[in-house]
């Protein structure tokens, strides 16, 4: 096995050569090292940088670039090992980037697309977002992809590329607060003071609503068949409840603080018209009538 393993595995010009050890010496270093800079990139950015004020997003940025310089280390340490010149590579270095450019062309644009979220970080790890539609919150921005959980609990991989490109909505870039609404529509006839006294209460109250800014009620318009009245206030989207369970809280307790100042709630209302004429009078009127 031994006098295997030091026959000549290939040759570097005349005089370089390289034997089969040096090959299983050098894979299994390159194996070992691969798992060992992942584990050390983690390990100095979980305990170095765990008491520093540093963002998720900046601890995932340093945690690459560290494991990715060991790995260029580890390289050129099997390079050096197997006395291969980095100048040896160079006359096939175009070929190899234009085959690989043409090959790996959405890898490579997916990969620098993760760069540049976590760089220029329009979206972070923890945003609540909304894309296609969906309400979701970024659980990690990988080399590939990112991995978003929506708000019904399915998890989904998009490409960076797709998410870089897409026009989507980061709710808590800034920060984690938005504006909603409530409409309702009360009888003509309603007490517009109390009416808006009422919403204003209710929404007040509500544990989830912002003091500031704080709620606003709004007498909206004279509607077709009611007085139409909007209630507008801010929640924060990371509370923990989604703002549609927020606004169905709020509806329940106004129908609760209506219904307690005896004020009513409108509905359409439509005149309807019955005609009760016997079909056969209506022909003997027709054969009665003069020419």
């Amino acid at each position: 096995m031994l006098d295997f393993l030091n026959n000549t595995a290939f040759t570097l010009g005349d005089k370089q050569v390289i034997t089969w050890l040096q090959v299983v010496y050098s894979f299994t270093f390159v194996v070992v090292s691969w798992f060992v800079s992942r584990l050390m990139a983690f390990l100095i950015v979980r305990k170095l940088l765990s008491k520093t004020r540093i963002s998720q997003d900046s601890k995932a940025i340093i945690q690459r670039i560290i494991f990715f310089s060991m790995v260029v280390l580890v390289i050129l340490s099997v390079l050096t090992y197997l006395g291969i010149p980095l100048a040896t590579f160079a006359f096939i270095s175009g070929a190899v980037a234009i085959g690989f450019g043409f090959g790996a062309k959405t890898i490579i644009e997916n990969f620098l697309s993760g760069w540049i979220l976590m760089s220029e970080k329009p979206i972070r790890m923890g945003d609540v977002i909304e894309m296609d539609g969906y309400l979701g919150v970024i659980i990690e921005i990988g080399n590939r992809s990112t991995q978003i959980r929506r708000n019904d609990g399915a998890q989904i991989i998009v490409p960076n590329s797709q998410v870089l490109e897409s026009k989507l909505i980061n709710w808590t870039l800034n920060d984690p607060y938005i504006r909603t609404s409530v409409r309702v529509g009360v009888a003509y006839g309603s007490d517009v003071e109390l009416v808006k006294d009422q919403l204003m209460r209710v929404v007040t109250d509500h544990h989830l609503v912002q003091d500031d800014p704080g709620p606003v009620v709004v007498f909206e318009d004279f509607g077709d068949n009611s007085l139409v009245f909007d209630a507008f206030f801010w929640i924060s989207v990371k509370s923990g409840k989604e703002p549609r369970l927020v606004r169905s809280e709020i509806r329940c307790a106004i129908e609760q603080a209506f219904n307690n100042h005896n004020i009513v709630v409108a509905y359409p209302q439509r005149d309807v018209h019955v005609n009760f004429t016997d079909p056969s009078q209506l022909s003997k009127m027709k054969k009665n009538e003069k020419p």
